[in-house]
């Protein structure tokens, strides 16, 4: 059985290499390992910052930490980009549990935005306990919905589930952009977005929430749906390892043919994780749209599902992990824009770029630094046996 930790690339590492790996206590896998990828990857970034803008990495990182951790406000930025990312991070680690690699969060995403835009623009009579409710649910069957098409041909037809999420990821795109050209898009303007959504879908900021006890934060933008994915988090969790279904999915993931040896259909399997996945990718939309931007906007996702699958990857698939993954992201987009400000050479590109570093070291290169952790763990563990 696969451990809380295992992803399909850790295990096709294993696998490739034709050995078991040196065990390490699980908090040296799951926490010190990818830890240490994360520092070296901030290392690297602040070379190349030095080498091609000539500015002091230390001043740099001093910047983006006030910039996303400075004040209540930044700290409340930061929390809102990372209320996105753990939906997108536990849409991706539900479908690598059980061995599948879903890319196509953002699209799921996307279209669970139509289904959230219908909902709320319909719910104008409803009572905000219920419109909300309502509003969720209908993101959740939507992105559920965009994510059965590529589960099923999978489970029945043997097409790759990598493929056909990366095509219906532009089949969206299309799909939603169209939709909100001729169906959703205000009559006599020319922005592709629909109209305001009722007072009643808008969900409440935390400010205002903790107003309501008389504590005075200015959060910002952070809203009611970070204590929602924190709820998720858990959720997944015990889907993950206190449920039959759990032990299925994970099993399917190990290994189908012990699976099936265990009366556990792995097309069945499949299908459900694809539904689960979706349906938590389709809560992205809460975020943005009904916390932020109370409308239908073009492209909402800005690529947030595939930041889902950095994530997820840094966080080694369990929720805790991925909770603490989506707020460095979030960290490096809020306070990339603060240094932005401080200093205009630094752009978006910058910042994409540091990610993409960070991405190719606890993903791509997430295994590099375990032998020689392994040989300090044996070294001053003269008396470890090897499992």
């Amino acid at each position: 059985m696969s451990s809380p930790t295992s992803t399909p690339g850790r295990l096709f590492a294993r696998r490739s290499a034709g050995t078991t790996p040196t065990p390490l206590p699980w908090w040296a896998d799951a926490i010190l390992l990818p830890l240490i990828n994360v520092v070296i990857a901030f290392v690297v970034s602040g070379i190349i910052v030095w080498l091609i803008v000539g500015a002091d990495p230390m001043s740099v990182g001093i910047t983006m930490i006030q910039g996303a951790f400075g004040d209540a406000n930044a700290i409340g930025t930061t929390l809102y980009y990372a209320t996105t990312y753990i939906f997108a991070g536990l849409a991706v680690a539900v479908a690598f549990h059980a061995g599948l690699f879903n890319i196509g969060v953002d699209g799921q995403g996307q279209i669970a935005g139509i289904g959230i835009a219908f909902a709320c623009l319909h719910l104008g009579w409803a009572p905000w306990p219920l419109a909300i409710p309502l509003a969720m649910i209908a993101g959740m069957v939507f992105g559920a919905a965009w994510a059965f098409l590529p589960g099923y041909l999978q489970a029945k037809r043997g097409s790759h589930v990598v493929i056909t999420t990366i095509m219906f990821n532009y089949i969206a795109t299309a799909l939603v952009q169209y939709l909100l050209v001729h169906v959703l898009m205000k009559a006599g303007t020319g922005d592709p977005k629909s109209e305001l959504f009722p007072d009643s879908t808008s969900l409440p900021l935390i400010s205002d929430m903790l107003a309501v006890f008389g504590i005075e934060l200015d959060l910002t933008l952070v809203n009611l749906a970070f204590p929602i994915a924190l709820i998720a988090a858990l959720l997944v969790w015990a889907l993950i390892w206190r449920t039959r279904l759990g032990y299925a999915m994970r099993t399917v993931g190990h290994n189908q043919t012990a699976a099936v040896y265990a009366g556990i259909s792995p097309a069945k399997i499949i299908v459900i994780t694809m539904l689960i996945s979706g349906a938590l990718g389709g809560l992205m939309g809460i975020n943005v749209l009904m916390g932020e931007q109370h409308r239908m906007i073009i492209d909402y996702t800005a690529g947030a599902g595939f930041i889902g699958i950095a994530v997820s990857l840094m966080g080694r698939s369990h929720p805790a992990g991925i909770v603490l993954a989506s707020i460095l992201f979030g960290a490096l987009i809020q306070g990339g824009q603060e240094l932005s400000f401080d200093n205009p050479v630094f752009d978006k590109n910058m910042i994409v770029m540091i990610q993409g570093i960070i991405i190719l070291f606890v993903g791509a290169l997430e295994l590099m630094f375990r032998p020689q952790l392994a040989m300090l763990f044996q070294l001053f563990s003269p008396g470890r046996k090897e499992a």
